[in-house]
């Protein structure tokens, strides 16, 4: 798993997160998490890549608990146990593609 958190003080705009996924090979697509949501441990054959666009997105990845905020990045290998849930009263919006290995 790599974190990439964003340093910049202006956040990209989802075309430029989708622009810079494109120029990765990946297809990205736009996620939006309601508030409240827990998606339970999974794991999936690909690696999966996502960037946060709005909101707060708390993942454990294989114990490993990290908060996620606007422009945050962050790459799960393929067969990695990992849940999320979205954090605090407003939805989370997330620009995904996933990367076959």
């Amino acid at each position: 798993m790599v974190v990439t958190r964003w340093q910049a003080p202006v956040l990209p705009t989802p075309q430029q997160i989708k622009m810079i996924f494109e120029a990765e090979g990946l297809t990205p697509t736009e996620e939006v998490l309601p508030p409240k949501m827990v998606i339970p441990d999974h794991r999936h054959p690909f690696d999966e890549v996502r960037i946060v666009m709005s909101g707060a997105l708390f993942m454990n990845i294989s114990g490993n608990q990290i908060l996620l905020r606007p422009g945050d990045r962050i790459d799960i290998p393929a067969n990695t146990r990992h849940s999320k849930s979205t954090e605090g009263d407003e939805p989370c919006v997330c620009i995904v593609a996933s990367r076959p290995f």
